[in-house]
């Protein structure tokens, strides 16, 4: 297992550091300050990525790209420090085209489009010329369970018809907003062998954001940040689209949501340990700075071992989102156990980023909890993030049962190391 990334990765990293440190880090103040006064997004975005592009800082993160279509083929292992990079200013990404949830969209339409759909949505998104959206979550069910999903779609022969409502859907106010990948339950729903197989009803169909019947009800802010780019509560009524907008095949939308979900997980997870990496370098400035009772908060042994405890976090935290970067970029990884391990880093970064944050924000004080710095905003992601694309307790149930069915097949082996041989009889007695 080999996290190392060659030179011309390292070299990319280094150019993607100076290239926001150069251009797009100037421009932090007045993006806020555009946002605050509903300017959205700032005219500057437009002119950040075109020069990335001609830079070469473009769609890093899709290894399956073919030669002709613009971006740089990064592998897993090699995209995960770039992400971290921009990890740190939130609204970076956005510039070299890698931002959330447009990649795992990318993804899904370049694995499952049609040709027709590739040229019509693929293209542009992969140009950078719109945006889009991933409707999956809902308010009246347990979306942690995708499985109970209650947004139909019927085919009446000549269209689609969809009819339901989502929430939180991350980017559905972004005026370049232009498509939907929404998930809907088959209204026939597929069985096999004249039983219900639940993970056979769901189809993920294309709905542009234009078409009729398709309605934002409001954008939601999540514990009081009101995101611009959005997320959104939206109501579909007898939205009709065109056949040809079924993304893959029918009763196929379980199997696409989760495969969207790693490369996605890794991409989110290194972006929180950017902003951890940025919350700790933060707050170890401040120590070093800020006096208190006549001593540096440095000089302190309780903000010393916060100090310590994150960046140990931390390193742990990167090595195992690397572990799994590499194990996608392996064609012989066995799913269950990529399945377990995507499912832990998603709860190990969440947990982290609360933690090292309000670190952070304990060692500032006041300051840490005001708009001035990015660290009470890093704190509610990380929050939110605990329940964003399913809630820990589900993701520890999955980590839970795969260990259990290794126990399983091992059953007995751990006997052996018992101490006295009443011990090892009783448990040969249990089995």
């Amino acid at each position: 297992m080999d996290f190392s990334v060659d030179q011309d990765v390292q070299s990319m990293a280094h150019k993607l550091q100076s290239f926001i440190d150069r251009y797009v880090l100037p421009y932090n103040p007045a993006w806020h300050q555009a946002v605050a006064q509903g300017d959205y997004p700032p005219a500057f975005i437009e002119n950040l990525k075109i020069l990335a592009q001609d830079e070469g800082l473009w769609n890093l993160f899709l290894p399956e790209l073919e030669s002709s279509e613009p971006g740089t083929r990064l592998s897993h292992v090699a995209y995960a420090p770039l992400a971290e990079i921009m990890g740190k200013l939130p609204w970076a990404a956005e510039v070299f085209n890698c931002q959330a949830p447009d990649s795992g969209n990318m993804a899904l339409l370049h694995q499952f489009g049609s040709q027709e759909q590739k040229q019509k949505w693929l293209l542009p998104l992969l140009k950078g010329q719109m945006r889009s959206a991933f409707a999956m979550s809902e308010p009246d069910v347990a979306s942690s369970d995708p499985t109970n999903l209650q947004t139909t779609v019927r085919d009446d022969g000549k269209s689609l018809i969809l009819n339901g409502r989502k929430w939180f859907i991350t980017g559905a106010a972004h005026p370049g907003c232009k498509l939907m990948l929404v998930m809907c339950r088959n209204e026939e729903l597929v069985s096999t062998k004249g039983e219900l197989d639940k993970h056979h009803q769901h189809s993920v169909v294309l709905v542009p954001m234009n078409t009729p019947g398709v309605e934002i009800v409001r954008n939601i802010s999540v514990v009081h940040h009101l995101a611009p780019e959005g997320h959104c509560e939206i109501v579909f009524r007898q939205v009709s689209v065109p056949q040809a907008n079924l993304l893959g095949t029918w009763g196929e939308g379980f199997l696409m949501g989760q495969l969207r979900l790693g490369p996605g997980r890794v991409h989110h997870c290194m972006r929180t340990i950017g902003q951890c990496e940025l919350a700790l370098s933060m707050a170890s400035e401040r120590c070093l700075e800020r006096e208190a009772f006549g001593h540096h908060l440095s000089d302190y042994a309780s903000v010393q071992e916060w100090l310590a405890l994150s960046r140990i976090e931390i390193d742990q935290a990167r090595l195992l989102i690397l572990q799994v970067a590499w194990l996608l970029d392996q064609a012989d990884c066995d799913r269950s156990m990529l399945i377990t391990k995507v499912a832990a880093i998603k709860v190990v970064a969440a947990r982290l980023q609360v933690r090292v944050v309000d670190r952070a924000m304990q060692i500032f004080g006041a300051m840490g909890l005001s708009p001035d710095t990015p660290l009470a905003y890093f704190w509610t992601w990380g929050r939110a993030l605990q329940m964003m694309d399913g809630p820990d307790e589900v993701h520890l149930r999955t980590v839970a049962r795969y260990e259990l069915s290794q126990t399983r097949e091992r059953m007995g082996a751990s006997s052996r190391y018992f101490t006295t041989p009443e011990q090892m009889q009783r448990k040969v007695n249990l089995r």
